[in-house]
């Protein structure tokens, strides 16, 4: 009996593994870990049963230790040990198929037994073992921490926004440790000299060359603002400190400040023009020179028009080739849009009404013509009724878009309604006229000629209030007044510029504010920036005879115009509606353009 006794546990032990590992490979077939515990359950139940019977003695045995009373004490105590040393065995055995089953259950469906279960004291090694395993699976804790049972999952959010805030401060991926120790001399080679600091400034470390090329990039290439990756942030930043906004000259308008910043566009009515507020220094002008604006398709004759569309980066160019070209200024490829060919009308001057609608084209001719933009039709207008001017060359186009007034014969103002195309009133001066230009949101009109006197006149009554001598000119030949109308300059056949206060002028101060000397030959065209902060005259008689003016220093770019570069005969000037780009148009045929730095926006 000793020795049935001995044997029994081990094959028990055996039976139960075998059983075990039999319905852990169904486990991995079925998925269902649930029909495996209560097996093994009644498994257990089993397995105690026929150990209970086993250690029983049966009634024949009872008998025989009756009959021998020295022998039945030992059993008794036997079976007592046995007994205890089963319950042990059966205890580490229920850990070991826990164990068992709780990696079986990490393996197939995650990390369950991660959590840590409170009130259990001896799993610490269930816990390490499931905590390996968990590696293998990802679990979603993308809600709040607020919410989370364990205190785990809210350390993992809380660790998981800080890596979110990591990802958000751009670092680089690989910094070059040779930057340090190399140094560039940007004295010695042409292009990098505009990367100088000083004027003696000769050798810099690679880390400051790369910074400076980087900086220079950017000065060249803006981008748009809302491409920037911290833009979002800023736009959406809280608005208690208005201060700030005032200082990067951000205005709200009225009734508007619960509005969120990202609709800006929406608060106003004004024009979607960015007015740079920074003042231009006099003395050097900084530029770049870029692609040919026409170079897509240039002309084969003189350019005698160039001009921006108001609202776009639209360029109409126009020359005696009679065809009137649109193209799209990038400053890269300026690809052409469109090409009207006119085949009577040489074209003199060609310009966009204000409000974007229409393109008036005129040349040496009785008539003119008017391009519709939306409907791409060409009307031909005129003769004029009531009038035998045989040229229309000479105009220009009120601020509001509704008349357009053509020089015409013995001091004749021509006034036509930009809607009806008809002749709707004249003026008369005393001499010839030569040029016009508008004012004050085209309720008033100047007009210079061979009198060597300037006009004004109010269009609402169709009188002249005033008229003023232009002080040294013998014959005025050209005319421009600022977007603003505080200032207006007049130029004549000697070259001579004078610039006038508008409102000193009409009290009686004929005095100008600054005579401008730098041109030797008649002054064809002028032109002030949408910001009154140059002034361009130039003459057509000359080479490269095209000087920019500082307002209100009146002292002329050193560096403008490009010794290296050749200007040709400029003809006609114009500068983009923020200032970014200023483009020429010469006799070659060519339209020039150029970008002006200090302004961030075309």
């Amino acid at each position: 009996m000793q020795s049935g006794y001995d044997i029994a546990p081990v094959w028990l032990v055996i039976d139960e593994f075998v059983f075990l590992h039999i319905f852990c490979s169904k486990s991995l077939r079925l998925a269902k870990m649930s029909l495996i515990s209560q097996n093994i359950l009644h498994k257990k139940k089993v397995n105690k049963t026929k150990r209970e019977d086993v250690d029983l003695p049966s009634p024949l045995e009872g008998n025989e230790h009756v009959e021998d009373g020295q022998e039945m004490v030992p059993d008794i105590i036997r079976t007592k040990k046995r007994k205890k040393e089963r319950k042990e065995e059966d205890k580490q055995l229920e850990v070991e198929e826990e164990r068992e089953m709780k990696k079986l259950e990490n393996f197939l469906f995650g990390s369950l037994y991660a959590p840590i279960e409170f009130g259990k004291v001896g799993d610490e090694d269930v816990h390490t073992e499931a905590e390996k395993d968990s590696t293998l699976f990802f679990t979603d804790r993308s809600a709040n921490s607020a919410l989370s049972v364990y205190e785990e999952d809210a350390e993992f959010a809380k660790e998981s926004s800080d890596e979110e805030d990591d990802t958000k401060q751009r670092k680089a991926v690989w910094v070059d440790e040779e930057e340090e120790k190399t140094n560039i001399n940007i004295s010695k080679v042409n292009r990098l000299r505009k990367l100088r600091k000083a004027e003696d400034e000769s050798l810099i470390s690679g880390s400051d060359y790369v910074s400076r090329l980087r900086a220079q990039h950017a000065k060249l290439n803006p981008g748009t603002e809302w491409a920037q990756c911290d833009s979002r942030s800023k736009a959406y930043s809280s608005d208690d400190d208005e201060s700030s906004d005032e200082e990067n000259g951000v205005v709200v308008a009225p009734g508007h400040k619960d509005v969120e910043s990202v609709d800006d566009i929406l608060r106003t009515n004004e024009d979607l023009v960015v007015k740079n507020g920074t003042k231009l220094l006099p003395g050097l002008l900084e530029y770049s020179k870029l692609v040919d604006a026409n170079a897509e398709d240039p002309s084969n004759g003189p350019i005698n028009s160039v001009q921006f569309h108001r609202n776009a980066q639209l360029l109409l160019t126009a020359g005696l080739d009679r065809r009137v070209r649109f193209f799209q200024i990038d400053g890269k490829r300026n690809t052409k849009i469109q090409s009207i060919f006119l085949e009577d009308c040489p074209i003199r001057k060609a310009s966009f009404l204000p409000d974007g609608s229409q393109v008036i084209i005129a040349g040496r001719r009785k008539f003119f013509y008017s391009f519709d933009l939306v409907k791409a039709r060409v009307d031909k207008i005129g003769p004029l009724t009531g009038r035998e001017e045989k040229s229309l060359e000479t105009f220009e186009v009120s601020p509001d878009s509704s008349t357009i007034a053509f020089v015409g014969n013995e001091g004749y103002i021509l006034l036509v309604s930009s809607k009806t195309k008809e002749l709707i009133g004249t003026l008369k001066m005393n001499g010839t006229v030569r040029s016009l230009a508008f004012s004050d949101d085209g309720r008033q009109l100047l007009s210079s000629g061979g009198d060597g006197h300037i006009y004004h006149w109010d269009l609402r009554t169709r009188t002249c209030f005033h008229k003023g001598t232009d002080e040294g000119c013998i014959n005025g030949t050209a005319l421009c007044a600022s977007p603003s109308g505080a200032l207006f300059a007049a130029g004549s056949s000697s070259g001579i510029v004078n610039v006038y206060n508008r409102e000193q002028f009409l009290g009686g101060k004929m005095k100008p504010m600054k005579t401008i000397e730098n041109l030797t030959t008649k002054v064809d065209f002028m032109k002030f920036s949408s910001d009154s902060q140059i002034l361009a005259v130039s003459s057509s008689m000359k080479k490269n005879s095209l000087k920019l003016i500082h307002i209100p220093s009146y002292t002329v770019f050193s560096n403008w115009p490009p010794s290296n570069r050749t200007l040709h005969y400029p003809r006609c000037l114009d500068f983009s509606p923020g200032g970014g780009f200023m483009t020429v148009g010469n006799a070659a045929g060519k339209v020039l353009l150029y970008k002006l730095h200090h302004y961030q926006h075309a």
